[in-house]
């Protein structure tokens, strides 16, 4: 599986510059991603990039970093007094679930981070210790509260993503989430608890949600994934006795072995089941052990 690097500098030794906020606001060379609603718009394949005359003052403003051909890029985060995506049919405006095969591995790390950050700018505005309103700072990569002096800064919840193999290597194990009602299959995943490694948490997520017990775990890559804030870590896993599976009945109501011929099937629309979509690493960890054998 091919993992992308930051295609983007984040400029982070630019974040502590006094006025960086408003020094780039005022650049003829500056440029804006603007998120509205958890999207971003794209035209012809690419975020459109605004000037910063172009946005509303009530826009929360973050540096976002530069670009790969050096354009200072801000983010502006607009909230819910901002005007609908839907008041602008002709715009395409597009979040994280919508962007697979649209951009290219810049766009996606920029929409990314842009999403993610202006979910954390919007949420974040009061003190999780006194209550009090916090004021941004290092270029709106962190909040102060003034009042108790407390340091708040953007969250990342991880999160193991496994993939589940039979000890032959022949079949696949995917579950049905019960929130897509057997319309979809897909790896098995949870959040790491208080405590947890990454290895302990996809033992118990996959003996909880699938009754399976596990002998290998390996790690593949990872992925940003802001809804809201968490990251994605995948695993390939072997499963010690593949008649054990079963679902947990709750979160999971179907488990199914699937064959790498069904596998092509649905990842060509044709069934048995629908699987997720292009901009999820669950689809690339799928597609990654498909293609292992012919």
């Amino acid at each position: 599986m091919t993992v992308q690097s930051a295609q983007f500098d984040r400029a982070g030794h630019l974040r502590d510059e006094p006025g960086i906020i408003d020094a780039l606001r005022s650049s003829a060379d500056a440029r804006v991603i603007v998120v509205r609603d958890g999207r971003a718009r794209v035209e012809d394949g690419a975020l459109v990039a605004v000037t910063p005359a172009d946005v509303d003052d009530d826009a929360v403003w973050t540096l976002l970093g530069r670009r790969s051909d050096g354009t200072p890029l801000l983010l502006a985060a607009e909230g819910p007094e901002a005007e609908s995506i839907d008041s602008a049919p002709a715009e395409t405006w597009l979040g994280v679930r919508d962007s697979g095969g649209v951009l290219d591995a810049e766009g996606t790390d920029l929409l990314v981070t842009a999403v993610a950050l202006a979910s954390w700018l919007r949420e974040a505005r009061f003190c999780q210790a006194c209550g009090a309103e916090t004021v941004l700072g290092q270029g709106g990569w962190s909040r102060r509260c003034e009042r108790c002096e407390h340091d708040i800064f953007p969250r990342t919840d991880p999160a193991a993503i496994v993939a589940v193999e039979s000890a032959d290597g022949e079949r696949l194990l995917l579950g049905a989430n019960a929130n897509w009602r057997g319309r979809m299959y897909s790896c098995f995943a949870g959040f790491v608890e208080a405590g947890e490694s990454l290895e302990t948490t996809v033992h118990r997520e996959i003996q909880e949600e699938a009754g399976v017990l596990l002998d290998e775990v390996r790690y593949i890559s990872s992925q940003a994934w802001p809804y809201p804030r968490s990251l994605m870590i995948g695993f390939r896993a072997t499963a010690s006795d593949q008649r054990r599976a079963r679902p947990d009945g709750e979160e999971i109501i179907d488990v199914r072995w699937f064959t790498r011929d069904e596998i092509r099937s649905a990842l060509r629309g044709d069934g048995p089941v629908g699987l997720p979509g292009p901009a999820s690493i669950a689809r690339s960890l799928i597609l990654d052990w498909c293609e292992e054998r012919a």
